[in-house]
């Protein structure tokens, strides 16, 4: 089964690469423009990692991701914060909010997908080390 992905992006060249690229590596891909969509999709269709924009119409990435860190069902899911904002302040941020990494904007459809990849793996492992200790 594809592994789905969840893209909160407002900008709309931005969301079709990046939801191309994953697309092309066997990802099933769902997006949002806004915060809230973004949410409520990722408490709706658990999607298995989400790639976060920071500037963001309404609510910032910043704020979704503390948010989905708050959540029980999304308070382990992977997310990978992907922002224009570089300077180390936002990366800052972005991680003591809860995001398991941040790639700056613009970056090669490659490396976007390598770092999906990455997290995803990350994640398996997680799941399946607790699977033996709990089982």
């Amino acid at each position: 089964m594809a592994k789905k992905i969840l893209i909160i992006e407002d900008d709309p060249a931005t969301q079709r690469l990046v939801d191309y690229s994953l697309r092309q590596e066997g990802y099933e891909v769902i997006t949002a423009s806004n915060g809230l969509d973004g949410i409520r999709k990722a408490l709706g269709e658990s999607p298995d990692l989400v790639i976060l924009d920071v500037m963001l119409p309404g609510m910032d990435g910043f704020e979704i991701c503390y948010r989905l860190r708050s959540e029980p069902a999304t308070k382990k899911l992977p997310i990978l914060m992907f922002s224009a904002k570089a300077q180390e302040i936002d990366k800052d941020t972005g991680i003591k909010v809860g995001a398991d990494e941040y790639l700056t904007k613009p970056s090669p459809p490659a490396e976007i997908v390598s770092r999906v990849a990455k997290l995803l793996a990350a994640k398996k492992g997680t799941t399946a080390t607790q699977e033996k200790v709990n089982g």
